[in-house]
């Protein structure tokens, strides 16, 4: 069975042998499994913290969170009741259907709705679809986002939000770059003061290496990124996701965190394609796509770091 559903987990396998594997609760992926044309035995592409929960009891720390309808601590003034980075990676989702199954890939799709509790502490009405495909080589992630007010208020009763995918790709820290972000703006979030931090900064790298304490959230930042280390890499192509965030803690900040296992940032780097800078727009009964698909690189692409 290319699909299995089992313990509020559902897996993806590709006759080809790649495999993913997600939680409902936060419709968070865990697990992705590929090889390459010249290495084809699947690896684990992802990261996951061994010490991170995968029991529901609070957002996993690794694989690909879904951040959802803001980014970091809120600043919209409908979203001030909610936690950091929202509510759609700390709630379960329903299974509803599989929208693929073929010899390209497979792929499933996940709902979410308002419920009780989201109600109270954010009242727009909404409906979250996600789809999650897996291929030989490469896993795609779509959030569909659908205003469905029935308002016929003027002004329309739009719905306005932030959206990421906070992709944790397993990865030897000290020896990755990222590119091409050469001449993009970015706010450093590891400055010291709020002045500092909300000045943006011009990047003047042609490959951004995160060997110290990172956190940058580079604006309208091109859409297609490669993730590159000594034999191995991913390509991350996106769309209606404007900005991209690099982050890695390293240990100034990841022996702060009490869900990171020793020394795991020393084996990660986070590519977070999102809609954070400003706030994303929907009419009432519209709907907004987000996606991004993540693909093996199959051959050794690596530039000169300056």
């Amino acid at each position: 069975m290319p699909v299995k559903q089992v313990s509020g987990r559902v897996t993806l396998t590709h006759a080809k042998g790649s495999s993913a594997e997600l939680l409902l609760y936060g419709a968070t992926v865990i697990s992705w499994k590929a090889g390459t044309i010249t290495e084809p035995q699947p690896i684990e592409r992802l990261f996951v913290s061994s010490k991170s929960a995968i029991d529901g009891s609070k957002p996993v720390r690794g694989g690909i969170p879904v951040i959802f309808p803001c980014f970091g601590p809120p600043s919209h003034p409908e979203h001030m009741k909610l936690a950091q980075h929202g509510f759609a990676r700390n709630e379960v989702w329903k299974f509803d259907s599989i929208v693929m199954d073929n010899d390209e890939g497979v792929s499933v799709r996940l709902t979410l709705e308002p419920t009780a509790g989201i109600t109270a502490k954010y009242d727009k009405p909404f409906h979250l679809a996600y789809i999650v495909t897996l291929a030989e080589h490469q896993i795609s992630t779509d959030l569909h986002v659908t205003n469905t007010s029935t308002s016929a208020a003027y002004p329309p009763d739009n719905l306005e939000f932030q959206a990421l995918f906070h992709n944790y790709i397993k990865a030897p820290a000290n020896d990755v770059l990222v590119f091409p972000l050469q001449s993009k703006s970015y706010f450093d979030k590891t400055e010291a003061s709020e002045e500092a931090r909300n000045k943006p900064k011009v990047e003047t790298r042609a490959g951004v290496d995160v060997r110290q304490f990172t956190d940058s959230v580079y604006e309208d930042a091109g859409g297609k990124y490669e993730v590159t280390w000594p034999g191995g890499g991913v390509e991350i192509t996106v769309r209606e996701l404007k900005d991209v965030v690099v982050w890695n803690p390293q240990q100034v900040a990841g022996v702060k965190m009490g869900d990171m296992e020793d020394g795991g940032w020393e084996r990660y780097v986070c590519v977070e394609p999102g809609y954070v800078r400003g706030f994303a727009k929907i009419e009432p009964g519209k709907t907004w796509i987000g996606q991004q698909v993540i693909s093996v690189i199959h051959h050794e692409r690596r530039i000169n770091q300056l």
